[in-house]
């Protein structure tokens, strides 16, 4: 399961209530939620936060809070 996957089921987000909300496709959706390899736009994460009604700082936080600057040599 991907960040987002863990994200929205810690929150016991309906993915399918997410898709119709957004018009991102359910497979989609699918995809963002279980592949690792499946790369989340930035245009699909402000939606989910819209739809799910959370600052889209916190999704991003969530999926990409481990992301860190290299170290200068």
């Amino acid at each position: 399961m991907t960040k987002l996957g863990l994200y929205l089921a810690k929150k016991s987000i309906n993915k399918a209530e997410v898709s119709r909300k957004t018009g991102i496709s359910k497979s989609r959706m699918s995809q963002l939620s279980s592949n690792e390899s499946t790369k989340l736009r930035a245009d699909e994460l402000y939606l989910i936060a819209l739809a799910i009604d959370v600052d889209p700082c916190e999704i991003l936080q969530e999926v990409c809070g481990d992301i860190k600057l290299q170290e200068e040599h």
